[in-house]
């Protein structure tokens, strides 16, 4: 599937995001691309970020894929049983374990427990061997549990701005790979 076929659905995690974050910059590149707005980036509830997810997915006709980072991949793993058919693909870059990780704020917890049912479409995990928030071992765990593909981003933080990936090339290319499987 080519980008311009779908709208591309990008959901930042807690706090939102930051300008020169890679997700901002997908989002004013991709013509088809729209940020999803939360009503609070940083007391998260989680049925209302699953309920608003739903709706930005209903809301247009066209095939979706959704650009999940940090804690929205924990919402999109909420979500994916109530998504409706339209959702293509998701690409879950750096996800947070709201369960093990003591590096979790205390604001993620309302995502407990993290879902563990395969996915109803495609995906692909995306984390780093050193990010604060989830352990390799668990996002490998994470994927093989959603069915999802699995790259590892190397020494790559929190694949955010804060670790150095505003452009974030990389993951534009992997973004790529996932859809020519769509």
């Amino acid at each position: 599937m080519k980008i311009s076929e779908c709208d591309v659905l990008i959901l930042p995690g807690l706090g939102g995001i930051k300008p020169g974050h890679w997700q901002t910059r997908w989002a004013e590149r991709m013509a088809t691309a729209a940020i999803v707005e939360q009503a609070d980036w940083w007391e998260p509830e989680a049925d209302d970020w699953v309920a608003t997810i739903d709706q930005a997915c209903r809301l247009t006709s066209r095939p979706v894929v959704l650009v999940a980072h940090s804690t929205s991949v924990s919402a999109v793993v909420h979500a994916a049983p109530r998504l409706p058919g339209n959702v293509r693909g998701a690409f879950l870059v750096a996800p947070t374990d709201v369960e093990l990780s003591p590096a979790a704020p205390e604001a993620t917890y309302v995502f407990r427990p993290i879902p563990r049912d395969p996915l109803p479409f495609p995906s692909m995990v995306v984390a780093s061997s050193n990010d604060p928030y989830v352990s390799l071992d668990r996002a490998v765990e994470f994927a093989n549990c959603w069915g999802s593909d699995f790259h590892q981003a190397g020494e790559a933080g929190h694949i955010n701005v804060d670790s150095g990936h505003g452009p974030w090339p990389e993951g534009l290319l992997m973004f790529t790979r996932l859809m020519q499987r769509l």
